[in-house]
């Protein structure tokens, strides 16, 4: 945004290690809460009376601390792995932001092998947690079946879906970003490709959960009918 304000594409070394950190900590600690929602939902569907006692507010506090325990540590090793890497090729990063591919181009060919330790503890994460999800998924829809009313099972996938099409968006993306092969890189796909697993994620969040709560709707049409009021009287 800084960048945009004052018409400049620079950034000091120290600012893009910073922007890589925070950049790599909340995409992290996004994806462990979004499997948190998943067993949330789970919790709430297949075991209902169970809610309270297994998701109280010490759970949901653990729950929440290892969220972001797990993104500050994926973000500390990526971020101290990448900017220890010397770069051979340039200091211009192909990209509207820091990201790791686009500077580990930059670097020497055989400094590849230093970040394959990385990769493989947040490919272990991620592949845990998206296991997870998907194994909560198919116990909510087995019990989602079984439901005799339809309104019930109405109610249950327009709870679900949502956060099934925010997952299902950002692995995709985000597996396109980083496993895609070199073979197909380009400038416009990889900025394509940054876009929807970067942006567009947090940009749908509010309209897939918060717009869907009818008092909400409410209190924002109201506001947005004072606003034009106040613009005609004005």
């Amino acid at each position: 945004m800084a960048n945009a304000l004052w018409d400049t594409r620079a950034i000091s070394y120290q600012g893009c290690a910073a922007q890589v950190f925070f950049f790599v900590f909340m995409i992290g600690a996004e994806y462990s809460f979004l499997t948190s929602m998943a067993y949330d939902r789970y919790v709430a569907i297949c075991k209902p009376l169970h809610y309270g006692s297994l998701l109280g507010s010490r759970a949901c506090a653990q729950m929440a601390a290892a969220a972001w325990g797990s993104g500050f540590l994926n973000a500390a090793l990526h971020t101290a792995n990448t900017f220890s890497l010397p770069l051979c090729h340039g200091n211009a990063v192909d990209q509207f932001f820091c990201e790791i591919p686009q500077i580990l181009r930059l670097s020497c060919l055989d400094a590849y092998l230093r970040e394959v330790g990385a990769l493989v503890f947040s490919f272990s994460l991620g592949f845990s947690c998206f296991v997870f999800i998907m194994l909560s998924y198919v116990q909510i829809f087995r019990a989602v079946l079984r439901m005799p009313s339809s309104q019930g099972q109405h109610k249950a996938f327009s709870t679900c879906l949502p956060h099934l099409a925010v997952v299902s968006l950002m692995v995709s993306t985000a597996m396109l970003a980083y496993l895609k092969p070199p073979s197909i890189s380009s400038p416009s796909l990889d900025l394509v490709v940054t876009l929807l697993y970067s942006v567009v994620p947090p940009v749908v969040n509010p309209l897939m959960y918060s717009m869907r709560n009818q008092e909400l709707k409410h209190v924002v049409w109201k506001l947005l009918n004072i606003c034009v009021l106040d613009a005609r009287n004005f």
